[in-house]
């Protein structure tokens, strides 16, 4: 204890320090302390006390901060050891950003005269390149939209969780009426396919919410539709400028919103930012940043769990992405054959097909792609190296193979960056991911994670307190890549398609006249 005492102030800047690397405040420190040992768990008063070097901790209470962080309780008294621990590198949000240079050719008036003529050229229609722009921005802000985050609390008071007749009061409040309707699945153009469709609910200027019966039955999507609707009246006065519900859409819109033709037009733009914003707001209203926080933690990010609140999987694994601590994560909702319908790459990671058409050699060994045609009901998580250029990079995913209203297999995945919770964590990520690599190059393609990266995967997975990290760790890792026909196993996956020979290009020519290797292509 007299060690302790003489070291409380240096211990209490060091438990500062960690704790904010790893984005907790005091009052969820001091949670994730109740949960794991409650008769010696700190009050939030008094772990700003040792923080501050006003108190010191029982020796019980220090072991307890130190498996909270996986650290040696001796850690906090080496008065050797660096005080600050090293800063991860934040991965880029999103895609490669392009230099506009020279900047006279990306003039507002050159882009407005060229960007209708792209779009008509590539088939693009003005729905899909709005909701790209959406997807850009919010990545680029780190899906963060205080606004509408102050809003939705503003309507809920942040109660949690709401109930269907919550929702229904809140209508009623709001000067809503809700009107039921049946309507059975149909079959729907969208593109150059055909989907199964359901009309799930729509907006009806200036009050009524018109609702499938349907719904009654399934109160997760009902409270949804409710809470995006009730967005739609609080933000835009209800003036009806926002796309109905319908399953089946692509590109996070259904087929009968927006223009399907090529180019675009202002209420393309309107009607997809509209949609995001309700949608955004939906999900604050139903999953309050503060108290839903509390329940992952609670539930260790276990998506199952939000069946008791009566929640999609897809509202849950979106909220998760922004609610959480740590910043690092990624959602996709794919439909077959490889089809995006929302995605969010808060941690820059590269998309395995492109958004706008199907690719023709996607790496089937993504979690999405190979659960796409599996049976209803499949879940899994997965340990993936992903292997981009000459980076290697570190992941970890939960999927979920689900059914929309209308019948249409699709498949949810989450997932987070793994390397910066190694980093944060004391532990060299690049070292972690080079030795699951080399097993997973050594088996072909996947492999069983070596021991110290499965220990260093574990202590960060505690620190993280996300279950299905270490659910993962239960199964062979996988080498994964954005196109099969960069596929760096040795022996090329199922399903990759042969590189087929190119024309000769005047640069290999160049290359050769002066004796230089040709580049490899990217």
């Amino acid at each position: 204890m007299a060690q302790l005492l003489r070291k409380g102030h240096f211990l209490g800047a060091k438990l500062r320090s960690i704790r904010k690397r790893n984005g907790l405040t005091l009052e969820e420190l001091s949670a994730r302390c109740i949960q794991r040992n409650a008769e010696h768990a700190p009050s939030v008063s008094y772990l700003s006390m040792i923080e501050s070097g006003k108190r010191s901790p029982s020796a019980e209470m220090l072991e307890l901060l130190a498996g909270v962080f996986q650290r040696d309780a001796q850690w906090f008294l080496d008065e050797s050891a660096d005080l600050e621990l090293p800063v991860p590198a934040a991965p880029a949000a999103g895609a490669a950003k392009v230099p506009l240079e020279p900047a006279f050719l990306f003039s507002k008036d050159v882009l407005q005269a060229a960007i209708p003529e792209l779009l008509a050229q590539t088939g693009t229609s003005g729905r899909q390149f709005a909701h790209l722009l959406i997807r850009s921005h919010q990545e680029m802000s780190r899906n963060d939209f205080p606004d509408l985050e102050r809003a939705a609390d503003g309507v809920g008071e942040r109660k949690f969780p709401l109930s269907v007749d919550d929702l229904l009061r809140l209508c009623r409040r709001h000067g809503l009426e809700v009107r039921w309707f049946e309507r059975r699945p149909v079959l729907a153009r969208d593109n150059d396919r055909e989907v199964r469709s359901m009309v799930r609910s729509f907006f009806e200027p200036p009050r009524v919410i018109y609702a499938n019966r349907a719904l009654q039955s399934d109160p997760a999507r009902l409270k949804f539709d409710l809470a995006a609707h009730i967005a739609h009246k609080v933000l835009h006065g209800g003036d009806g400028l926002k796309s109905a519900h319908a399953t089946g859409g692509e590109m996070g819109g259904s087929p009968e919103g927006g223009s399907d033709t090529a180019g675009m037009n202002a209420q393309d733009v309107l009607h997809a930012w509209r949609d995001f914003e309700c949608s955004f707001f939906a999900g604050a209203l139903l999953a309050p940043r503060v108290p839903f926080r509390r329940f992952l933690a609670r539930e260790r990010y276990r998506v199952e769990a939000g069946t008791r609140l009566e929640l999609t999987p897809a509202v849950i694994m979106r909220r998760m992405t922004k609610v959480s601590p740590y910043p690092y994560w990624h959602f996709f909702d794919a439909y077959p054959p490889g089809y995006l319908r929302a995605v969010y790459r808060g941690n820059g990671i590269p998309l395995p097909w492109g958004n706008l058409a199907q690719v023709s050699d996607p790496c089937p060994n993504w979690a999405v792609f190979r659960m796409i045609d599996g049976p209803r009901g499949e879940t899994g998580s997965q340990i993936s190296v992903l292997r981009d250029g000459e980076r290697s990079l570190l992941y970890c995913c939960h999927s979920r193979r689900v059914k929309d209203m209308a019948g249409n297999p699709h498949v949810l995945s989450v997932g987070v960056d793994l390397a910066p919770a190694l980093d944060a964590n004391g532990v060299a990520s690049k070292d972690v991911t080079g030795s699951i690599f080399a097993e997973c190059v050594h088996r072909r393609g996947q492999g069983r994670i070596p021991a110290a990266a499965t220990e260093a995967l574990i202590a960060a997975a505690n620190v993280l307190d996300i279950a299905w990290i270490e659910d993962a760790l239960e199964q062979p890792a996988r080498i994964i890549c954005p196109r099969s026909s960069r596929c760096p196993r040795p022996e090329r996956c199922e399903g990759a398609r042969v590189r087929p020979s190119r024309a000769r290009e005047i640069d290999d020519v160049r290359d050769e006249i002066l004796g230089r290797e040709p580049a490899e292509e990217s």
